[in-house]
């Protein structure tokens, strides 16, 4: 790693969420937007002197911190009156209104708790039933993923399940196209109501050949970042060995997980790579650069994996970062990556990182990603517990492509488009993008993604959403439809 002379002084690098937050839900969650955190080792930029958190101070101390280190000074408003604004989320909204209007920060610049953070980074620690929905973009919810460990599944739950109608017992129950119309898709965050452990709703619930009630309990739990049903395994394809890995998430108990799986991938002779992405919001950068390496075999030490670069008067902070293989990489010769609209910020800087090395033998499946080519720093006032997560940097890939707001569909040299089929399970060769995924390793024709082409559909006219809360935690925003 090359790092700029005040690196050092500085914190919690985050390639975050890009969907979800701020924006209202429908949208895919974020590194977000969803948003996922690219993040490094390093701890957060020291806690700033408080001498209180009222909600005046807490205003002024994030106007200060966005003054002094926002990527996009000149669309900051020369001056904003906090008065006029009855929490601190919504002023930092209006500051970041300019630069979200032109497409660079959408509610990428977030306010969040040190402590629910540090939890979901270090461990995976949240709060919920333990699924993951999406909408048709119409009037109906699917669970498109059910995690381990958690009350969903334990309730027979799984991906494919359709939610028809929620309530806090059975004499209430109200159905989702109900809810929707009245109150639009955020009304189905709040008849799921808070995050808090003990809360229960009971759920009227279709397999497509079965509707029964269920009751389910909101618990702790921690999010498994690759399942141990599906997410890495070696897929026999005419003949050929593919390692298929499938990363929810960029956090620490990932990486180790990693290592396992491109062990056995090297093991079974496995020469080419799927890395499905399709919900990954984002996350931590060092995890990220665990990825890299993994799938970077075949890269030398001297490689760029990825510029970050500050704005000019922070120019001493900028950094490359460097490859470096460790004993269980791969050297694949093609690397699938599984992505939708959910695929966000540290997802699409590993994708970005690869196409300058591996050009059209490095292919995006599925649909066009958030668009999120910038992170944030973790800047802390800790007697608030509020930790201001603001986009402070830009990243480049080794040939310098980067701001792909719109996407990487029109970065990448290679794509193929299909849809997310929720009727199997992701890693089965006969889900429609791991099918796609393997016909484009094995050199099969295919139709590319067009440009600004984002979402799955369930049919031809719409197109599927992760649901994300209107102010997302800070597992949501990494992990994009996370309930």
């Amino acid at each position: 790693m090359i790092r700029g002379k005040g690196a050092a002084a500085l914190a919690l690098l985050a390639l975050l969420g890009g969907c979800g937050g701020g924006g209202g839900s429908g949208g895919t969650g974020s590194s977000g937007g969803s948003t996922g955190a690219i993040g490094s080792t390093v701890p957060p930029i020291a806690p700033q002197p408080a001498t209180g958190c009222s909600l005046r101070e807490r205003q002024d101390w994030v106007s200060a911190q966005m003054r002094e280190w926002y990527l996009f000074p000149d669309t900051l408003p020369a001056t904003l009156n906090p008065a006029g604004y009855s929490n601190v989320d919504d002023y930092l909204d209006a500051l970041t209104a300019t630069a979200r209007a032109q497409n660079k920060d959408r509610y990428f610049t977030y306010l969040t708790s040190i402590a629910e953070e540090n939890a979901y980074f270090a461990s995976g620690s949240s709060a919920g039933f333990g699924f993951r929905l999406a909408t048709d973009g119409g009037q109906r919810i699917f669970l498109a993923e059910v995690f381990e460990g958690t009350a969903a599944l334990n309730a027979g739950l799984d991906r494919g399940t359709e939610i028809l109608a929620i309530g806090t017992d059975s004499r209430n129950l109200r159905t989702v196209s109900a809810i929707i119309t009245a109150e639009g898709v955020d009304g189905v965050d709040t008849a799921l109501g808070d995050s808090i452990p003990g809360l229960t709703r009971v759920l009227r619930v279709s397999n497509g050949s079965t509707t029964r009630d269920v009751t389910l309990t909101k618990t702790d739990y921690t999010l498994t970042p690759i399942s141990s049903r599906y997410g890495a395994q070696v897929i026999t394809d005419g003949g050929r060995k593919v390692g298929y890995v499938n990363l929810r998430t960029f956090i620490t108990p990932a990486e180790q997980s990693l290592r396992d799986a491109f062990a056995d991938f090297r093991a079974q002779g496995a020469t080419d790579i799927i890395v499905d992405l399709r919900y990954n919001g984002g996350g931590l950068l060092s995890t990220a650069e665990v990825l890299g390496n993994l799938l970077g075999g075949a890269r030398s030490r001297s490689d760029v994996f990825v510029y970050q670069t500050f704005r000019p008067e922070k120019s001493a902070e900028n950094e490359t970062r460097l490859f470096s293989p460790l004993t269980q990489s791969a050297t694949p010769t093609r690397i699938a990556f599984i992505g939708t609209h959910g695929t966000a910020s540290a997802s699409e800087l590993v994708i970005n990182a690869f196409i300058p090395y591996m050009h059209a033998n490095v292919g995006l499946i599925g649909t066009n990603s958030f668009g999120k080519p910038v992170g944030q720093i973790a800047l802390d006032r800790a007697a608030c517990d509020d930790r201001l997560r603001v986009i402070a940097f830009a990243t480049e890939n080794s040939a310098h492509q980067g701001a792909y707001y719109n996407g990487l569909a029109d970065t990448v040299e290679a794509s193929c488009r299909a849809d997310d089929d929720i009727t199997h399970q992701m890693g089965s060769p006969q889900e429609t993008m791991t099918r796609t995924a393997l016909d484009y390793l094995a050199g099969r024709s295919c139709t590319r993604i067009a440009t600004g082409q984002s979402g799955q559909s369930l049919n031809a006219n719409r197109p599927r959403q992760l649901l994300s809360p209107l102010r997302p935690s800070a597992a949501q925003r990494e992990t994009p439809g996370l309930f």
